[in-house]
């Protein structure tokens, strides 16, 4: 436990009370020293508002004064000025403390050395004077303030023993105790602060008596005298929280009490503290009512339980806290904090997932503070409105409670339970806004305890009692719910008077709810009511019964009779008896009937759902059947289109590639308009793929991009129809030229329509050049792949990777023409113009190779490096191969050769230094057909290193 006072009460705030006693009245509280504060609180001097007097040249006048005055030591006016030095040698040092100029220890203490030798020579000078009472207070506070304890507690000693009736008599006993407490000599202590109360007058008792109250009850405490610790923390409760109004008590918290000082309100804290710690020690709760003897500890004894209760709550026992704050409940049931205490139990068990008595308590709470506690809301009635929206949340939440085992248990006994506390709110609260919602759950709850009466007359007053609410419609049609599942548990008269009371109930329904979706089927005859209400069951039975040999039905009646039973076979799902009995219904329907084409719709539709059937069965011949034989039984129904649709949608799940076609190509002849027409195209396209017919899919895919609205959808079905034609044209050679134009065009119409994104419409120009070049038409590739470098070298950051791929291909292929220059220059004479060219033409070859290189995309880097090292072995190769002048001699031939060699000996290292390059990028993981093609060229060039396989391979190792 935490305590402000007692031991850790500081000597320095005794010294504090005794330096001020003779500045302030005893009775002004707010000036004194709390029993919290007076621990760490230092003295202040404050400046004296009035004439400065200087304490030094008052001390020096004394001194000149003895110096003067007789030497006798009785002189009057030698003895008062002798202790008057005293008091100034305090006042000098409590000066030079407040102006900073030192009077400190070094410990941080007064320094009061002077003054307590000064006080101590009067004594021995004086030792008979009869004013040395107030020379011993001030000597004992010049020691405690320094922080001389001992001493000032045997100089407080001797002063309540020379002068048993001086005036600072229950100060000095007062600080004894503190002094003795803080010594831990308790038994001396309580006797000190005894002393006080004992003594204490109205003048000064009302400074120290509440605190040596207090005090005392501490000292009896540290002796494990409980019972009389408490007796004295009884005291100081009676004298600070006693006798407060009711009307002022707020919310029953030590922070809600009116009129207390800072100081009071920790006195009053840490008593309720240390009075809980002493009856927790005792019997706990069952403590309390030997110390509540008076009227004036009935006003607080609520707080002594809620203080109790908190310490648990504290100390984690859970269980005595809980049992604390109900004690008090059950003692004073009718108090005004009861339930505010009883709130407490539930707050903690629940916190604590102690949920079963959390329910119990919340069942106490209501039972206590709801409808039925009339005499607490006599006695109480403001305490009664201010319970109610916790009797209201604790109804709700018991009822939500039982409800939900109920459900889950299944058990009459947990319906009920729940049914009781919804009735009980419905009792208390009867206007309150949730009060139609909790009523349509208790009418659920009935229902599904299957109480179908009682759940009809609750789910009607959920409809009809209160004004329009969320549930008012759904509690209608329920209550029909309940009078059919009623009508299934009874029999004869009382089934009639049932069904009497279910059809008035509809009407009822009708009359409340004209706009509701339900009410038209609701209004018919008796056998469509049933059916309108859900119960297709009994519906049935009615129809039947309307249909049986020997029935007194005309045509019409039989005509409903069977459409009841038409609709209800067909919403159980059993299709094929729907089928039928629509059959029946057209049969006796005459020709002329304005709903004929209704049931012949209906009649379509039932076949179609056993087409759905036995899909969903996974029988996809009998769908194909089912929906093939709509167009038989019901060629004019609107559902025909929809059943052949389906038919060649489970013909393509069946792998029947070539029946799917064919029903589809006859869908879309036969329903250009239908709704699915635009869905024929995609349908067919799979069909056609299957089948291998890559043209006619092609053409699907065209028909698809102009169909779609979705933009991206129809920019891949048009990018499809073109992969599809330059399949076609490979799969079929004898129409691929036709096959590539078709691709052409849908490539051409694909860029144009969606030069975005970026991407694809480069795609789309790599692949028309791919298409030119198989075409033989070199001035269109040429053209294409200059539009597709170009477009990439300005595309910014629309660029990306495989762009950069495409635009470093096209910079490749412009390589070639200029490459094909290069070659058709022969060296022959004259040598020296051709070799000019020849070189001049080389350049523009490695001019057109370095854009390509710069891309730096790994398969075209490689292929430039490759070709840039066949044009420099090429170069060589030629100047080797170079017409020679005519009239050279042998030995000039000779030296002309060796010459040649030397100039053509740097291409040649030049074209093995860029294969080399190249097969280093094996290391790096790059081993395209250009990297190997530099293997092969080195190993022509340098066969001694590169020559054979076992040594290809064993570089390719070392340099990986």
């Amino acid at each position: 436990m935490r305590r402000r006072i007692g031991p850790a009460l500081t000597l320095v705030a005794c010294a504090a009370l005794a330096a001020c006693a003779s500045k302030r009245s005893a009775g002004t509280p707010d000036n004194e020293p709390t029993i919290a504060s007076l621990a760490g609180r230092q003295v202040e001097v404050v400046a004296d508002a009035g004439v400065k007097t200087d304490e030094e040249a008052a001390m020096a006048a004394y001194r000149k004064f003895l110096e003067t005055a007789p030497q006798a030591k009785d002189a009057p006016q030698r003895a008062q000025a002798e202790r008057r030095l005293g008091d100034l040698e305090m006042d000098l040092t409590d000066s030079r403390i407040a102006d900073g100029r030192g009077g400190l220890t070094a410990s941080g203490a007064p320094d009061y050395k002077a003054a307590i030798a000064r006080y101590q020579s009067y004594l021995k000078t004086y030792p008979n004077d009869p004013g040395n009472d107030r020379v011993l207070y001030q000597l004992s506070r010049a020691q405690e303030q320094s922080g001389e304890l001992e001493p000032a507690l045997k100089t407080l000693d001797r002063l309540v023993a020379e002068y048993p009736d001086t005036v600072h008599r229950e100060e000095a006993q007062f600080r004894r105790g503190e002094l003795l407490f803080a010594a831990r000599d308790y038994p001396r202590a309580e006797r000190a602060y005894a002393t006080v109360l004992a003594g204490a007058g109205p003048a000064q008792g009302g400074t120290f008596k509440e605190r040596s109250l207090y005090m005392r009850g501490w000292s009896v405490f540290k002796q494990g005298r409980l019972d009389e610790a408490l007796k004295s923390f009884f005291g100081v409760l009676d004298l600070t929280v006693a006798n407060i109004p009711e009307s002022e008590l707020g919310d029953g918290s030590l922070e809600a009490i009116p009129g207390l000082s800072r100081g009071d309100r920790e006195l009053v804290e840490d008593t309720f503290r240390v009075a809980s710690l002493s009856l927790a020690n005792l019997q706990g709760a069952e403590s309390i009512p030997a110390y509540i003897d008076s009227d004036a500890r009935r006003s607080y004894e609520f707080r002594v339980y809620q203080q109790l209760g908190e310490l648990y709550v504290k100390q984690e026992r859970v269980k005595d806290a809980a049992d604390t704050y109900a004690a008090f409940a059950r003692k004073h049931p009718l108090h005004a904090q009861a339930p505010v205490l009883q709130t407490r139990v539930i707050e903690i068990y629940e916190k604590n997932g102690f949920d079963t008595l959390a329910l119990a308590a919340k069942k106490d709470y209501v039972s206590r503070y709801g409808i039925d506690g009339a005499e607490f809301r006599r006695a109480n009635p403001a305490g009664w409105e201010r319970a109610q929206p916790l009797v209201k949340t604790h109804l709700t939440e018991l009822a939500r409670h039982h409800h939900a085992v109920a459900q889950k248990n299944k058990a009459s006994g947990d319906y009920q339970e729940a049914v009781r506390w919804y009735r009980l709110y419905l009792r208390s609260f009867p206007t309150d806004a949730d009060a139609p919602g909790n009523h349509f759950l208790l009418a659920e709850l009935l229902r599904e305890d299957e109480r179908y009466a009682e759940a009809a007359a609750e789910y009607e007053r959920t409809a009809y009692d209160y004004p329009a609410h969320a549930k008012s419609a759904d509690a209608g049609y329920a209550a029909l719910l309940s009078y059919a599942g009623r009508e299934k548990k009874t029999g004869g008269a009382e089934q009639r008077a049932v069904q009497k009371q279910a059809v008035e109930s509809a009407q009822r329904y009708a009359a409340a709810f004209p706009g509701d979706a339900r009410t038209g089927a609701v209004l018919t005859n008796a056998a469509e009511k049933l059916y309108a209400i859900g119960d297709g069951a009994q519906a049935a039975l009615l129809a039947q019964q309307v249909l049986a040999p020997g029935a007194k039905a005309d045509a019409s009646q039989r005509r409903v009779a069977n459409t009841v039973l038409a609709h209800t076979a067909f919403e159980r799902g059993d299709f094929a008896a729907a089928e039928k009995s629509y059959a029946d219904v057209l049969a006796l329907a005459p020709a002329a009937d304005a709903k004929r084409g209704e049931l012949v719709e209906r009649q379509a539709a039932a076949i179609y759902k056993q087409g759905e059937k036995a899909r969903e069965a996974g029988d996809a011949k009998a769908a194909v059947g089912h929906f093939m034989r709509v167009a038989q039984v019901a060629p004019q129904s609107t559902i025909r289109a929809n059943a052949q649709y389906d038919a060649a949608a489970a013909q393509l799940g069946m792998k029947d590639w070539d029946a799917a076609a064919k029903n589809l190509e006859d869908f879309r002849a036969r329903h250009p308009k239908h709704p699915l027409a635009d869905e024929v195209s995609g349908k067919l396209a799979v069909a056609y793929l299957e089948q291998e017919r890559w043209g006619q899919a092609a053409a699907e895919f065209e028909k698809l991009a102009e169909q779609k609205r979705d933009p991206k959808l129809a920019r891949e079905a048009l990018w499809q129809s073109g992969g599809l034609y330059e399949r076609q044209a490979k799969a079929n050679p004898s129409t691929a030229g036709v096959s590539r134009q078709a691709a052409a065009k849908a490539y051409e119409r694909y860029l144009k329509q969606y030069p975005e994104p970026f991407e694809n419409a480069m795609e789309a120009r790599f692949r028309l050049a791919t298409l030119a070049k198989q075409d033989g038409n070199a001035t269109r590739e040429a053209a294409l792949m200059r539009e597709l470098y170009n477009a990439d070298r300005a595309a910014g950051s629309q660029r990306t990777a495989r762009t950069r791929y495409l635009g470093a291909s096209a910079a490749l292929a412009m390589a070639a023409p200029a490459e094909a220059e290069y070659r058709k220059v022969q060296l022959v004479e004259p040598l020296a113009r051709q070799l000019k060219l020849k070189k001049s033409r080389m350049e523009d070859v490695l001019k057109a190779y370095a854009v390509a290189a710069d891309y730096g995309v790994a398969d075209v880097l490689t292929a430039t490096t490759h070709q840039t090292a066949l044009l420099y072995q090429d170069f060589g190769r030629a100047m080797m191969k170079s017409e020679r002048p005519r009239k050279l001699g042998k030995a000039e031939l000779e030296q002309y050769n060796l010459m040649l060699e030397e100039q053509a000996d740097p291409f040649l290292e030049k074209a093995v230094e860029l294969h080399e390059v190249n097969a280093r990028r094996a290391s790096q993981g790059v081993y395209d057909e250009w990297v190997r093609k530099s293997f092969k060229a080195l190993a022509e060039l340098r066969p001694v290193r590169y020559g054979k396989s076992e040594r290809v391979e064993g570089v390719i190792d070392a340099i990986r």
